[in-house]
């Protein structure tokens, strides 16, 4: 069938996704019209072939000069920005974190063929009497991958914290119970690649400074941003658990790419990551109740996007979660039911299901 996609092609979490449906038409020999938001960019992206490159200078070449407003078009991005469309008839895949839609989400979900990548999300919208359709994500092989590597010569067990600093992820709560427990322990090291691009170095600094309390930890570190897949799937494979409490995620993918490389998890049993995560593949802590997600910036009270709460947590129970992935690590390295995972949710199945809506349309 004949459709068209409106993808932004970038480095950020909307642009992994497009990228990797992306390279699964051109596997399968599709021809989409393709309308990019924004900029290209795919220069983070791991073997970017010749081939791969000149179909999509052609698609988007095409779409200026053959593309029809009657044509399907899949649209991948935020409720801001998803009223407009290149089409009459538009399939919406987006992320939702929160739980109170305003008028304008609502209206942007009845006036699109809306599917979210949570079930979570789905039941939100559809609790104030709209349609929704869930669509899971899949896994990256071509950017993540696990490495026969060794990072460590001691036996240390290195947690790993990701996604960029947001109130609404709750990294400052699990760096600091963290720190609590596990800090300036020699057995135990903590990883964050929380570095938050809408920052300047400096108030990243500040951030890091902040969460800590102006004290040293010696088994602390943070990282500076990752300026290709390739460095990020370095970092992934370096530790041997993954930190996934946030308190609001339309899917999670760095941890899901984390638990699917075989990495154990602490995860927040709630959004989406419940869509991949479970009792048998991680250590799973339940939410003890829920907070606004407003934080000045991202998310502002009163705004016309974006309001509502995001899960939270116990700390005792976070770190009987981390117990628990101590443990699972120490009995066995390799977290073999995460592996199952990249069987489970490929893009491959993402894909299928796109269609499978978008000729509804």
């Amino acid at each position: 069938m004949d459709f068209a996609v409106n993808f932004p092609i970038n480095d950020v979490s909307f642009g992994q996704v497009s990228v990797a449906l992306l390279r699964e038409m051109h596997k399968r020999g599709l021809e989409p019209d393709i309308f990019p938001i924004s900029e290209v960019k795919i220069n983070t992206q791991t073997e970017i072939s010749e081939d791969f490159k000149k179909w999509l200078d052609s698609c988007i070449s095409k779409a200026r000069h053959s593309h029809s407003k009657d044509t399907p078009t899949i649209k991948l991005w935020h409720f801001h920005g998803s009223l407009e469309s290149f089409s009459n008839k538009q399939l919406l895949l987006t992320f939702y974190e929160l739980d109170q839609p305003t008028k304008i989400e609502k209206n942007v979900c009845k006036n699109n063929t809306t599917c979210f990548t949570s079930e979570y999300s789905c039941r939100i919208f559809e609790d104030v009497g709209l349609k929704t359709t869930y669509i899971p994500l899949g896994f990256d092989h071509t950017n993540f991958r696990k490495l026969d590597k060794t990072y460590y010569e001691d036996d240390r067990i290195v947690f790993n914290m990701v996604g960029k600093f947001e109130k609404r992820k709750n990294h400052q709560r699990s760096i600091e119970s963290w720190v609590k427990k596990y800090g300036n322990d020699p057995k135990y090291f903590l990883n964050c690649a929380v570095y938050n691009p809408f920052f300047t170095a400096d108030q990243n600094r500040q951030i890091q400074e902040s969460v800590l309390k102006g004290k040293d930890y010696f088994n602390v570190q943070f990282h500076d941003y990752f300026s290709s897949n390739e460095k990020y799937n370095d970092y992934l494979n370096s530790g041997d658990i993954i930190l996934a409490m946030s308190g609001g995620e339309g899917w999670g993918l760095p941890e899901f790419q984390s638990v699917a490389m075989g990495k154990h998890a602490v995860v927040l049993n709630a959004s989406g990551y419940k869509g991949w995560a479970n009792e048998n593949n991680a250590s799973m802590v339940y939410p003890s109740s829920k907070e606004e997600a407003y934080d000045g910036k991202f998310f502002i009270k009163g705004g016309s996007y974006n309001q509502g709460h995001v899960f939270w947590f116990d700390e005792d129970d976070f770190i009987e979660g981390c117990e628990n992935a101590i443990k699972k690590t120490k009995d066995n390295k390799v977290n073999e039911e995460g592996l199952k995972l990249q069987q489970e949710f490929t893009y491959s199945k993402t894909l299928d299901r796109l269609i499978e809506e978008v000729k509804k349309v």
